[in-house]
Formats: structure tokens, C-alpha cells, sequence
């Protein structure tokens, strides 16, 4: 089987901005592993050179066609998709494929980072971790391989800043790592169009949440009606920042019962 066959396309990906010791400012997929970008290939066009025994060493980013694309400290224009050679939809940054690296097993590894001096942590901008930011990188055209509709906004620039802002989706995952791939995992949107007055939303199956993503500032709750212990989540400098991969980590786990958009 070809590394390209090899690769399965997710319908959900979460791009998330976090900084790394060395390297800056960086781009996360939802397990915290550091995704990168290969000079290889091309951002205008975008052209994903990567396959075969290349793709089982780098796998690529792909979501399914209708899949959602979530994305947290990166601008939503500069996130899009292109057709891989067997056909499959790889998530772009400003154009260039993203990739991972097999060799990086844990949140916080770059062991890709300048292997054959071409291939390098990508930044939000989709320039290369560890240079400086003004580096020029170019959009790629609009056409019909980026499906604007399978990507989905949340922190925007603002002057070349970012702030924090109220979350305008927040998705409970029943599985740790934001899975929803597992026949038994189940999963929640809550958006601003589905809440009540006041914000708050109760979970569907409250007190099974495992993971949760967000786009921006959330509260969650360990009782319903947006009672009980409380935390508030979605601050652009929090570590945190895009989703929590177990809510263990914050002593959470299986206990939110309901949410509550921030405005």
C-alpha cells in the first residue's frame, strides 16, 4: 500500500497557532502535533508534491469532502484545501500543503524541522517556523479545488493583532483528541444560532465530554443551566488556546453539563 493509500481523510481537522521553544509562533493539528510545510511543493498554484513512500514519512493533512476545518489564531482566508494526485483534499496555509511528520509521537515535537533543509514547521502566516515573519508568501487562486465551504472561521487579524473574542462555535467531543471517528464517539456543535437567549447551552449528553474546541472565548459549566463549578476557555495567550485534547488536564472530564458563548 502507497503512502498516499495509506492515509485516511478526517472530517474534522482543527489548525491551531501555539509557540514552541526555538521556533516561534507554530501551527498544531487537534493532538498538538506540529504540522509542517515542504519547499517542494507550491503555494500559487498550491501543489502538494509529497506522495508515495514520501506521504508514509509526511502525512498529509486531508479532510473529506464536506468535512469541517476548524482553526484557531490563524485567519480564516488563509486556510483552504487542494486535490492531492489520488485525489484527496489536503488543508492549505496561505496556499502551501500541510503535512505532519511519522517521527513526532507527542504534543511539542519538531523533529521535522529542517530535515533535507526543505522541509519546515509552518507558521499561521504559512511561512517557515523559525524565520522571520515578514518572510513573503503568496495565496494561492481561488478555484474549484478549495472548497470554501468546508472551512470553518474563528480568530480573524486585527491590525496584526489578535484578540481574544466570543466563541462563535464550540464543538463537546465524547472521545479524548477530538475524535469522532470511533463508531461509539459522539459530538455536539453549539453555535450562537442555537443558543438561547443569555448564551447558555446544555449538553445533549451532559457529563460525557472528553475533549472540546473552540474558536474563541467559552465557559463550561458542571451543572446545567450554566450552574455549578465553572471555567472559562478561548484566550488567544492561554495554552490552551483552539481546544482542550483532555479535558483531564483541566480536571474536567466528564463533568461539563453546559456552555456558554462569552459576549
Amino acid at each position: 500500500m502507497t503512502g498516499d493509500a495509506a492515509v485516511e481523510a478526517q472530517k474534522w481537522v482543527q489548525l491551531t497557532a501555539t509557540r514552541l521553544e526555538g521556533l516561534g509562533k507554530i501551527l498544531v493539528n487537534g493532538a498538538g502535533l506540529t504540522l509542517y510545510r515542504f519547499d517542494e511543493d507550491t503555494a500559487k498554484p498550491s501543489k502538494a508534491t509529497c506522495n508515495g513512500e514520501c506521504a508514509a514519512k509526511w502525512p498529509p493533512v486531508t479532510v473529506k469532502a464536506g468535512g469541517k476545518i476548524f482553526i484557531a489564531g490563524v485567519a480564516k482566508k488563509d486556510v483552504g484545501v487542494v486535490k492531492r494526485d489520488d485525489g484527496a483534499l489536503q488543508v492549505t496555509v496561505k496556499g502551501w500543503p500541510v503535512y505532519r511528520f511519522a517521527k513526532d509521537v507527542k504534543a511539542g515535537d519538531a523533529k521535522g524541522q529542517g530535515v533535507g533543509d526543505t522541509w519546515f514547521g509552518v507558521r499561521p502566516d504559512g511561512g517557515k517556523a523559525g524565520t522571520e515573519a515578514t518572510e513573503p508568501t503568496t495565496a494561492p487562486e481561488q478555484g474549484s479545488d478549495q472548497q470554501g465551504d468546508e472551512q470553518q472561521g474563528n480568530q480573524q487579524e486585527q491590525g496584526g493583532k489578535q484578540e481574544s473574542i466570543p466563541a462563535k462555535r464550540v464543538v463537546l467531543f465524547s472521545g479524548f483528541s477530538f475524535n469522532v471517528f470511533d463508531d461509539d464517539a459522539g459530538s455536539q456543535v453549539i453555535e450562537p444560532a442555537t443558543a438561547p437567549d443569555g448564551g447558555c447551552v446544555n449538553a445533549l449528553d451532559p457529563g460525557t465530554a472528553s475533549s472540546i474546541a473552540f474558536d474563541g472565548l467559552v465557559k463550561v459549566w458542571t451543572g446545567a443551566d450554566c450552574t455549578g463549578e465553572s471555567k472559562e476557555l478561548g484566550a488567544v495567550d492561554a495554552e490552551n488556546v483552539g481546544g482542550i485534547a483532555d479535558l483531564r488536564d483541566i480536571d474536567f472530564n466528564n463533568k461539563i453539563q453546559s456552555v456558554k458563548l462569552l459576549g
